[in-house]
C-alpha cells in the first residue's frame, strides 16, 4: 500500500467525521486513464471506491475527448466503478477562456479552466452528498500544483457558500493530495503498459497544441 495515501486518509477521514474506511466517498475529477490510472489504484488499495467524474469540456476536437472518455471507462469499468460523463460544452469553454488563447502553459487560461471543471466536479458531489473532491491533473509534471490547489480551494468554497453548506458537517472540501509522490509516477507508467492506454502528447485544447507553449 501507498504510505503517502494512507497518512493523508487519516486527515481526510477527520474532515467528514466519518469513522471508518467503508463510510469514505470521495468524487475523483479524471482528466485521463494515464492520470486517473495509478491514483484510483492507491484509492482501491487504501479502502476508498471513489465516483469518477469526467469532465473535460477543453478537449478539442471531439473525437479525441472520446478517446480520452473511452479510455477511462475502460479502466473504470475494470475496476468495477462508477463513472460519469458530464456534457461537453466546448463552445461554453470557450467562451470562458475568451481573451486568453495566447495565454502560455500554467498561465492564466489554465486556471479559469481548472477552475470551470473543477467547480462542476463540486457541484456534482453536492448533490450526491459526496463530501470531498481532488483531481488527477495534480498528476500530470506540466501542469501547476499551486493553479490546481487555488481552483480546487475555490470551487468548494463557492458550492458551499451558494448552498449555505456548514463546515464539517454537510460542505464539501478540496483534498489537496500532491499525486505524484509516494511512487505514483512510476507506478503510473507500469499501469499505461498493463492497459496499453492511448498516451495524449497534448493537454487537451486547441491552445495547448501549438508548438511555441
Amino acid at each position: 500500500m501507498n504510505n503517502l495515501v494512507i497518512d493523508t486518509l487519516e486527515k481526510y477521514k477527520k474532515f467528514i467525521n466519518s469513522p471508518t474506511e467503508q463510510k469514505i466517498k470521495i468524487l475523483i475529477h479524471a482528466c485521463c486513464a494515464p492520470c486517473s490510472s495509478a491514483i484510483i489504484e492507491a484509492m482501491l488499495q487504501n479502502g476508498i471506491r471513489p465516483i469518477i467524474y469526467y469532465c473535460n469540456p477543453n478537449i478539442y476536437p471531439y473525437e479525441e475527448y472520446l478517446i480520452r472518455k473511452n479510455e477511462c471507462t475502460r479502466y473504470a469499468e475494470s475496476l468495477g466503478l462508477e463513472i460519469i460523463d458530464d456534457d461537453y460544452d466546448h463552445e461554453g469553454w470557450l467562451q470562458a477562456v475568451k481573451g486568453m488563447e495566447n495565454e502560455p502553459e500554467r498561465g492564466g487560461r489554465c486556471l479559469k479552466c481548472f477552475k470551470l471543471r473543477l467547480l462542476r466536479t463540486a457541484e456534482y458531489a453536492a448533490s450526491r452528498g459526496i463530501k470531498a473532491i481532488t483531481t488527477t491533473l495534480a498528476s500530470s509534471r506540466w501542469k501547476s500544483l499551486d493553479q490546481i490547489n487555488e481552483a480546487g480551494f475555490w470551487a468548494v468554497g463557492e458550492i458551499n457558500k451558494s448552498k449555505n453548506m456548514v463546515p464539517p458537517d454537510d460542505s464539501v472540501i478540496w483534498w489537496d493530495q500532491n499525486w505524484r509522490r509516494g511512487g505514483l509516477q512510476e507506478r503510473r507508467l507500469q499501469i499505461i503498459k498493463e492497459y496499453d492506454f492511448y498516451n495524449q502528447l497534448y493537454c487537451g485544447c486547441e491552445f495547448s497544441m501549438r508548438k511555441d507553449v
